[in-house]
């Protein structure tokens, strides 16, 4: 449920924890490049998301200041701020762990599960599955460098050839990791097929710290599928969230067994609003409505799956304008059903 006048409370009984953090719910928000905004994971945040991690910030960019990567690790107004950093030297990933922490961050999370072929391509992300030992030496750089607790998110593996996630994980919580995500598919998948939720279950079984399972989660009945299929305490939600990120907080109060009252129309009218006027400032009008473009095609579909929305013109044209107070019309209209737009 939405309540923007609602705070979190971390003092739940037997509440899953991230180092000395205690979290509210069991579904969390995926890192996602140029996807999780500062705008969504606030509204994803407030509607009862467990945790929020920041899009993924390149180490190397982050020391050098650079306004854009800047922008990623931005956790203004979360009440728990945790910024993933990737990158393959150690004391690159120190130093940027070091500035986050310094900015704000109360958690660091190491990417090690990015496919990305740009990503790989600079031996970063999921190709750090393929080399253990320069991992575990990332892990302990962060450690020593930050007094947040950090987390690590990573593949199954490399191909199905090398599953080394259990033994990577077991190494990881040996050298101060606090929480291990894993992804269900290797890098070679990329997102192709199904996530493999049994699979995580090799992880469970190798470590005592959180376990969060991630992977095609988009509904409750997925969320309690994949814990029971792979012994996780938590379920992240990516793709999924897209156009809805409120969906992570309905799955953590279904895990949890709370009440939960889905946002009326006006209030996702007004958290899509929010987080489009949130990329508005961030990036200026221009840029901001540009970057914002993939986002309300996503609140415009979802809002049609529910009944509601623009008519196949009117969704062309939220998603192509350029002026920056149209596009809000348009996605105030997406919320409205057609008794209302004809009115």
């Amino acid at each position: 449920m939405i309540n923007s006048g609602e705070k979190i409370s971390r003092n739940a009984p037997g509440a899953l924890r991230l180092g000395a953090i205690e979290l509210p719910g069991r579904a969390f928000l995926a890192p996602m490049s140029g996807i999780t905004d500062i705008g969504m994971r606030r509204v994803a945040s407030r509607c009862g998301a467990g945790l929020v991690i920041s899009e993924m910030v390149a180490a190397n960019f982050y020391i050098a200041a650079d306004e854009e990567t800047r922008l990623r690790a931005e956790g203004e107004g979360l009440p728990v701020h945790v910024v993933q950093i990737a990158g393959r030297e150690p004391l690159a990933l120190a130093e940027a762990a070091r500035l986050a922490e310094a900015a704000g961050a109360h958690a660091i999370d190491i990417n090690m599960g990015c496919p990305a072929k740009r990503v790989v391509g600079g031996y970063a992300g999921s190709a750090l599955m393929r080399e253990p030992d320069l991992a575990l030496s990332l892990v302990r750089a962060v450690v020593a460098a930050v007094t947040a607790p950090v987390s690590v998110k990573m593949r199954l593996g490399w191909d199905a050839d090398s599953l080394n996630a259990p033994v990577l994980a077991r190494a990881m919580e040996a050298e101060g990791v606090a929480l291990i995500t894993v992804h269900g598919r290797t890098r070679n998948q990329f997102y192709k097929g199904r996530a493999d939720w049994a699979a995580i279950r090799a992880v469970r079984e190798a470590i005592s710290i959180p376990l969060v399972a991630n992977g095609d989660c988009a509904s409750l009945a997925d969320a309690r599928a994949m814990l029971a299929a792979s012994g996780a305490d938590a379920a992240m939600i990516g793709r999924a969230a897209m156009g809805r990120p409120w969906l992570v907080g309905e799955i953590a109060a279904g895990l949890d067994g709370r009440p939960w009252r889905a946002p009326s129309p006006r209030e996702r009218a007004n958290a899509a609003l929010e987080h489009y006027r949130t990329l508005l400032d961030l990036f200026g009008e221009r840029q901001g409505v540009r970057h914002a473009r993939k986002h309300l095609a996503a609140y415009a579909d979802h809002a049609m799956d529910e009944g509601m929305g623009l008519s196949p013109a009117m969704r062309t044209k939220l998603v192509t304008t350029t002026d920056a107070q149209e596009a809000a019309d348009l996605l105030e209209q997406a919320f409205q059903s057609a008794q209302e737009l004809a009115a």
